[in-house]
């Protein structure tokens, strides 16, 4: 993948810090930094929601800086950002049954270790902050397409952490002079998404499912429909939120979506049709928190950022099924 820069700037004098850098979006932001001659791309990470093995895969980069560590130790965010010029924050429990189950440790994570990455990225002089916010912000609002300045209420505690993390990037925007960029993701899917464990995404869940001959479980009837959106895309808002130099671009908050709705009747017969199989779902109950239909208005980001996603949704998952086929040992190996 990036057989195209979405940059035009050079990158080999900057220090980059992702956090949760061995997760799916994570390891796919390190990988784009090193391909393109990132100075250092340092990744601070616990290992609790990402592997090892995805670091693995350019271990032989000198680049490369790995700090093991929990962003709930404000110690460790403070040596992780030190001498980072720009941060991209991907570490945070996801999933919304998650946080239903364990509201606790999601609040901690998302919200404390938010706010000690602020404060280390502060103390630290960092250029640019980065953030991964949510679509969950838009809640039970349910006017479509969203636009950033229209949300509803919150419909779990994932979502009031991801809102939070959003009120503390403006505070601190504004109070402490920082650069501040938040990128609400609309169902991010890619190569290296997990299949396993109870809080799968549903394309990663699906694609292992037909690829192993047994019909996926849908929540619902399959007829909610979500602004699916390949990892590249996703990439691509990242590098180019880094990198922006116009003024009014910062301090915002972007939705990162392609602006098109798909079912996930409709996704699962896509990825029937591309692996040709002839697999039936089996429907369960609706899942607590969930919205029914989901679509991004995009034209923010693409005015003040130059976001301009290129991989449609059939793309997306023809890419995403190629890779799972072809990683299948990559993906049963353990951390």
């Amino acid at each position: 993948m990036y057989n195209t820069p979405f940059h035009d700037q050079p990158l080999d004098k900057l220090t980059f810090l992702v956090t949760g850098g061995s997760g799916f979006i994570g390891s796919n932001l390190v990988e784009y930094l090193l391909k393109y001659g990132a100075g250092t791309v340092r990744v601070l990470d616990n290992y609790s929601n990402g592997f090892r093995k995805n670091l693995g895969l350019f271990a032989d980069n000198p680049a490369l800086e790995i700090v093991e560590g929990d962003i709930r130790d404000p110690e460790v965010c403070r040596a992780a950002c030190h001498g980072a010029h720009i941060v991209l924050h991907q570490a945070a429990l996801g999933s919304v049954p998650r946080s239903i189950n364990d509201p606790i440790t999601t609040n901690d994570v998302n919200v404390g270790g938010f706010v000690n990455m602020l404060v280390a990225a502060k103390d630290a002089g960092v250029k640019r902050f980065v953030y991964a916010a949510s679509s969950s912000t838009y809640g039970d609002s349910k006017a479509l397409p969203k636009v950033e300045d229209r949300i509803g209420k919150p419909l779990s505690p994932y979502a009031v952490t991801k809102y939070a993390n959003e009120l503390y990037a403006d505070v601190f925007g504004k109070t402490y002079g920082m650069e501040i960029i938040g990128l609400r993701y609309f169902n991010i899917f890619g190569p290296r998404q997990d299949p396993n464990g109870a809080y799968a995404a549903v394309i990663p869940l699906f694609i292992d499912a037909i690829l192993q001959g047994k019909p996926p479980r849908m929540n619902g009837d399959g007829g909610q429909t979500r602004d699916f959106t390949f990892v590249e895309n996703c990439v691509q808002a990242n590098i180019k939120a880094a990198l922006v130099t116009n003024p009014e671009a910062i301090n915002q908050v972007y939705n990162i979506a392609v602006a098109d709705r798909t079912s996930l009747n409709d996704l699962f017969n896509i990825l029937k049709e591309e692996a040709g199989s002839d697999l039936t779902p089996e429907y369960g109950p609706d899942r607590a928190g969930d919205i029914r239909d989901s679509l991004a208005d995009i034209s923010k980001a693409q005015r003040l950022l130059g976001y301009d996603p290129q991989i449609r949704i059939r793309e997306g998952l023809q890419k995403t099924l190629a890779w799972f086929k072809e990683n299948q040992t990559f993906i049963r190996e353990s951390n």
